[in-house]
């Protein structure tokens, strides 16, 4: 089962009351619904969907559907559940603002169907309920959209989703329109407020362990960089003392400057801090890493002279 089946079966089971109801119903007929010689045709995949949709025509309007099954045209191996209303179809659509008093379609719902908070919940689950999707957070990049046909249905959804401050954006497309999602934190959100809390605790806790498996990576990434640059500067150091010793010119160094080329050479994978840390131990002379490097850099300074001056000769 998918996640976006199990949210949706999650939103399947919330109870309502009868404004919610008749909101939800709104946003699910508003964004599926085929009006054709005064029925309304809706459809899904979803069994539990049928059953809510089927459940709340019968608690607000006492009708009854027409439920048939057919192939799915989406190569989809579940097959699509027709629910075809043929009653009350006029009293229906008028109520859930579809099309005003004298039956001329509505570009969007009048502002009742969702005035308050917990009425725009519910038309944001129906509409969900028919044409949304979050992908899976432990499989894929988080991403939450709906696809919807008309613009001024786009705009008025993203409208109702953004009074939750979730930042929906709208792309075209050319089968309509896609409102989306793409931070974790505004798709947590949004599941929230769909209602669906299992659902949120398994995109949380998914969130969390993605987050904390990324900053590991992030800090061996960094340690590793830390150990390539540390062996780098070691290896040019190591090849300075080389030249320096080849041409027997160690006595040009002073006594300390001589000691850190010894140390160097003993611990030549050692950080800078590190092996201020082993000299001041072992000798019981402290010495800071500004210190220390001091020292190194009076060891390039003589081996450049030197290779300077064997490329003069």
């Amino acid at each position: 089962m998918s996640y976006t089946t199990k949210i949706k079966e999650e939103i399947a089971s919330i109870e309502n009351t009868k404004s919610e109801m008749i909101a939800e119903l709104a946003g699910f007929i508003r964004n599926n619904g085929t009006i054709v010689n005064d029925t309304i045709a809706l459809t899904t995949e979803n069994k539990k969907t049928v059953e809510r949709i089927k459940t709340f025509i019968k608690t607000v309007y006492n009708t009854d559907l027409k439920i048939e099954t057919k192939d799915n045209a989406n190569f989809s191996k579940k097959e699509l559940v027709v629910m075809n209303i043929d009653t009350n179809v006029d009293v229906i659509l008028k109520d859930i603002g579809f099309v005003d008093e004298k039956g001329n379609f509505l570009m969007t719902p009048p502002t009742y169907i969702v005035g308050a908070n917990e009425e725009i919940r519910a038309y944001l689950r129906g509409v969900f309920l028919c044409c949304g999707s979050i992908n899976d957070p432990k499989t894929s990049r988080y991403h939450m959209e709906l696809l919807i046909s008309s613009p001024e249905e786009a705009v008025f959804v993203q409208k109702l989703l953004n009074i939750f401050d979730l930042n929906a954006k709208i792309l075209n497309r050319d089968k309509g329109y896609m409102i989306y999602l793409k931070e974790a934190e505004k798709i947590s959100d949004y599941i929230k407020i769909l209602g669906a809390n299992n659902a949120v605790m398994y995109f949380e806790n998914v969130r969390i362990y993605r987050e904390q498996k990324n900053k590991t990576n992030r800090l061996n990434n960094c340690e590793q960089a830390n150990i390539d640059k540390v062996v780098a500067t070691a290896t040019v150091q190591l090849e300075q003392i080389r030249i320096i010793e080849e041409t027997s010119s160690v006595d040009l160094l002073e006594d300390k400057t001589r000691e850190t080329l010894e140390y160097r050479k003993k611990y030549p994978e050692a950080s800078l801090k590190e092996l201020s840390e082993i000299i001041s131990l072992e000798t019981g002379k402290p010495i800071t890493k500004s210190g220390l490097n001091h020292r190194l850099r009076k060891i390039k300074e003589l081996a450049e002279r030197l290779a300077k001056s064997n490329e003069k000769k």
